[in-house]
């Protein structure tokens, strides 16, 4: 007789159903999702999506807890070896319940029925192509991250947190110079409450209206806002700072040879002004970054920077490297901008960077640039010298003054081959998600878990 195969752990058993949902409740669903409702032993979701079911569906209604995330492996476990479903608002795997769940259980075990999302919805109603949208959710993120998103005449659709989130919005385009943006405020989209408002930002009203909503934006700048470009090296005047800059073109310069990429985490070594974090964040969406800063006041100044300049995610430890890089996730570049003859600085960061990692180090100083020497020769790479000059008034005439030359070694880690016969690694799952993933509680929106 053949032994019997090994029992899956319990949370591994059967499917789970996800099921989007929208203002229009029950009536919108398929036939196929209300089937699997009805089926379903266990349904989870926002107590506003709960509500929306009838008594036609009798499996238990478990209401998300909070906080939200950490909460989906214990319930998923709680409900095992029964029918679970889980309700979520619009399509699951926009800025949904979708991305959490398939973190937990792996998206083989997930059987997805979306709806149409809010986005598609508000894209219909204003005839935006989406393609040509940004889209910034707000729920469970800091309001500065739309500091980022804010050139002049793009399209914004603003997932809100609740119904002050509109309110919110107004005062940060008036703030940041984009008082004349045309706002619409499309609630209840879908279902039989459906209402827009509309006016700009400079006119919008103080009182809320209903917490289901979505914030569309036409951004209208008055002309004094400062014009931010898309790309690295941004004007130095865009930092507060002591002296500890890396100035703008050195700053292009060396973001190119970091050469950021989407999902890539950087460690900013010497943080100054954050000016290289910050930049590497707005290089893609989806980029991660921490800078480490011995100088709690350069800290704090960081941290204001990020939220200025829409990249609130950057995370700021402040502390003194190489002690400080201890037990941080695993770099895919390092930046040394300071402190390179800080004993074992290059030597840890050189050690936590994996094969095809890049490093590149910055300094002014003979003594660091002798130490840069040294790894160039030992470890190849580019060593290069970066001189800068500006043309300055010389009596009645013009001539140049040249700033103190940078020098830079950039390197890329090689990559070692595994031994013959070796096994491959294991895959393994990403300890977080990209900045846009929620950095608090989901929850904290209109209903817990859906999609906003």
């Amino acid at each position: 007789m053949n032994a019997a195969p090994p029992t899956a752990p319990a949370d591994d058993a059967g499917p789970v159903t996800v099921v989007g949902i929208g203002a229009d409740g029950w009536g919108g669903l398929t036939a196929t999702a209300r089937e699997a409702l009805r089926e379903a032993e266990v349904v989870i979701g926002g107590t506003r999506q709960l509500d929306l079911l009838p008594a036609a569906c009798p499996g238990r209604r478990v209401p998300w807890p909070t906080p939200l995330r950490p909460a989906v492996a214990g319930l998923l476990a709680a409900h095992a070896g029964r029918r679970i479903a889980v309700l979520a608002s619009g399509d699951p795997f926009c800025y949904g319940i979708g991305r959490a769940l398939s973190e937990e259980c792996g998206p083989e075990r997930l059987r997805v029925l979306p709806h149409p999302s809010s986005v598609a919805y508000a894209c219909a109603r204003l005839g935006w192509p989406q393609e040509d949208v940004d889209v910034v959710s707000l729920v469970g993120r800091p309001l500065a991250g739309l500091n980022r998103w804010l050139y002049d005449r793009r399209r914004l659709l603003v997932l809100s947190a609740g119904a002050h989130t509109p309110g919110e919005v107004a005062a940060l385009l008036r703030e940041r110079g984009f008082g004349p943006s045309a706002l619409w405020v499309l609630e209840q989209l879908g279902g039989e409450r459906e209402r827009h408002r509309t006016g700009t930002a400079d006119t919008w009203p103080d009182e809320p209206g209903d917490a289901l909503n979505v914030i569309a934006v036409e951004c209208r700048s008055t002309g004094l806002a400062p014009r931010l470009a898309a790309v690295p090296g941004l004007p130095d005047d865009a930092y507060e700072h002591d002296g500890q800059l890396t100035k703008r073109r050195v700053r292009a310069a060396t973001l190119a040879a970091l050469a950021p990429a989407p999902g890539e985490l950087l460690w900013d070594i010497g943080g100054g002004s954050g000016s290289i974090a910050i930049e590497w964040l707005r290089a893609h969406r989806a980029c991660r970054a921490l800078t480490v800063e011995r100088a709690p006041v350069r800290a704090a100044r960081i941290g204001r920077h990020a939220a200025a300049r829409g990249v609130p995610a950057l995370r700021v430890i402040t502390g003194k490297a190489p002690d400080a890089l201890a037990e941080l996730p695993v770099p895919d570049a390092v930046f040394i901008g300071g402190g390179l003859t800080t004993p074992d600085l290059l030597e840890t960061c050189w050690a936590a960077l994996p094969g095809g990692g890049r490093l590149v180090a910055n300094t002014v100083t003979l003594e660091s640039e002798a130490l840069l020497a040294d790894w160039y020769r030992r470890h190849g790479g580019e060593l290069v010298r970066i001189a800068v000059s500006r043309a300055v008034p010389v009596g009645g005439f013009t001539g140049w003054r040249q700033a103190m030359p940078v020098t830079q070694w950039a390197v890329t880690k090689p990559v070692t081959k595994p031994a013959a016969g070796a096994r491959p690694a294991a895959a393994v799952r990403p300890a977080a998600g990209p900045p846009d993933a929620p950095t608090a509680d989901p929850a904290a929106g209109p209903d817990r878990g859906e999609e906003r």
